[in-house]
């Protein structure tokens, strides 16, 4: 599959069939996380792989509430040494650490979708009682959950034009083929224009 096909298709999936996911598979979405790039190469991040109902139910107490984690057949939590990055780049490295996870998760949403497996990337959740769960080391971060299973729904999202996001040389100027740019204003804005009426055709 095409990786713009992937990126463009992945949704952020709360409804999963009740469906196992084998170790092997879970590895494999996994070393898709640490080819992630990192700051100086330091790979701060780490993963814990839960299926035990009994954690996945404290944990889904532990993210707000959010019930859904619980019926995900497996829920990944981030961790980063945060410090081993500040070590090397002072102030900057806790910026730097976050970047390094993010891009982590992001390969693993994309490789699990690529997989047919539905990921949510979740941050909303008490840390000091995910750490106590799952006996975190005081000097290590949670920065995130991902919840992985197979979808049991087929959500639909959009994207704003990317016009009103890129801009060329400097903050403000869009303006990048001034002949053609007004002709794919109109095209963009028609594009639009029909996935308002599709989507409002398939509400009734």
């Amino acid at each position: 599959m095409v990786i713009l096909n992937i990126i463009k298709g992945r949704r952020s999936i709360r409804r999963y069939k009740i469906q196992d996911i084998p170790y092997e598979k879970i590895l494999e979405i996994l070393e898709a996380g640490i080819w992630a790039p990192s700051s100086g190469n330091l790979q701060n991040w780490y993963f814990i792989v839960v299926k035990d109902p009994k954690k996945r139910k404290q944990l889904a107490e532990a993210s707000m509430g959010q019930g859904f984690v619980y019926e995900a057949p497996v829920v990944i939590v981030v961790c980063s040494d945060t410090k081993k990055v500040e070590y090397f780049y002072g102030s900057r490295g806790k910026f730097y650490a976050i970047q390094n996870v993010a891009a982590a998760i992001q390969n693993i949403l994309l490789e699990a979708w690529s997989e047919g497996i539905g990921t949510c990337w979740i941050g909303a959740f008490d840390e000091k009682r995910v750490k106590e769960i799952l006996e975190i080391p005081k000097d290590i971060e949670v920065h995130a959950l991902v919840t992985l299973g197979y979808p049991d729904e087929s959500p639909s999202s959009d994207r704003q034009p990317l016009r009103e996001k890129v801009f060329f040389e400097r903050w403000g100027n869009r303006v990048y083929i001034p002949k053609l740019y007004p002709l794919l204003e109109k095209l963009e804005d028609l594009n639009w224009k029909f996935k308002d009426l599709r989507n409002r055709l398939k509400k009734q």
